[in-house]
């Protein structure tokens, strides 16, 4: 259930000194990512030991267009419930700042767990695969198209199982009226991304997904280059290998 509620999080520094910074009803615990706007926090409920990530966003630092963006990503999120898809717990907003509590996903992202043991075995990746599908499917099932799939967006629960996170380019699309705004990872973008037409939300989700397999069962990007317009190059052509290892099957 989501709660919005007004909450003052910043103890004084004695209280610091005595007990951890407290979100709600959450213990911080440490960091667990920063970016220009935000810091996500892992953090534990007081009551029910549950650890959590904490998406710590200062309003007063974004435009408005990029406060709505954060806006429409936590719509977005609210109305999603699957089980390879992060869950939103709770939402808790001050005058200045706006606090994301969502479930944790404790092994991390697939791109870290492929650069430390490479890529998938084929049965391996199949079973990943299908439970990105299956998310992505959920999401367009609900005229919600995510726009930055990839691995560091794909996240390992405890059981090494998928979830898909990070709305943040996540938009609404209805069936025949094209959207138009550049998002996601260039690497992982398709042909029409990169010549500047409209296209249809899914169709860009459906590309990115086929990239993401590649990666899973390769270990390497299929398409990727020195500079921007190398790889706008590379995927417009769409030239790409197959590596030895692959098996021959259709």
């Amino acid at each position: 259930m989501v709660i919005m509620s007004e909450f003052t999080s910043v103890p004084n520094s004695s209280q610091t000194q005595q007990r951890p910074l407290r979100v709600g009803f959450y213990d911080i615990e440490r960091t667990l990512g920063k970016g220009n706007f935000a810091v996500v926090k892992l953090a534990r409920h007081r009551v029910t030991k549950t650890q959590v990530a904490i998406k710590i966003i200062d309003k007063a630092r974004l435009d408005p267009s990029n406060l709505e963006k954060i806006y429409r990503e936590v719509q977005i999120m609210k109305l999603l419930n699957h089980p390879h898809i992060i869950k939103l717990y709770q939402v808790m907003e001050t005058k200045d700042m706006l606090y994301i509590v969502t479930e944790f996903a404790k092994n991390g992202e697939m791109f870290d767990y492929l650069t430390s043991n490479g890529h998938l075995s084929e049965n391996e990746a199949r079973k990943k695969f299908w439970q990105i599908l299956s998310a992505v499917e959920y999401c367009h099932s609900h005229h919600i198209v995510h726009r930055d799939l990839k691995t560091e967006n794909l996240l390992l629960d405890a059981s090494m199982n998928i979830k898909l996170a990070d709305f943040g380019f996540g938009n609404f699309y209805k069936s025949g009226e094209p959207l138009s705004t550049w998002c996601g990872s260039p690497p992982y973008a398709a042909p029409e991304v990169f010549e500047g037409k409209e296209y249809e939300g899914p169709y860009l989700d459906i590309w990115s997904l086929g990239v993401v397999l590649y990666v899973l069962v390769c270990g390497s990007l299929p398409f990727d280059g020195p500079n921007l317009p190398t790889l706008r190059q590379r995927v417009l052509e769409g030239r790409f290998r197959i590596p030895f290892y692959m098996s021959q099957g259709m």
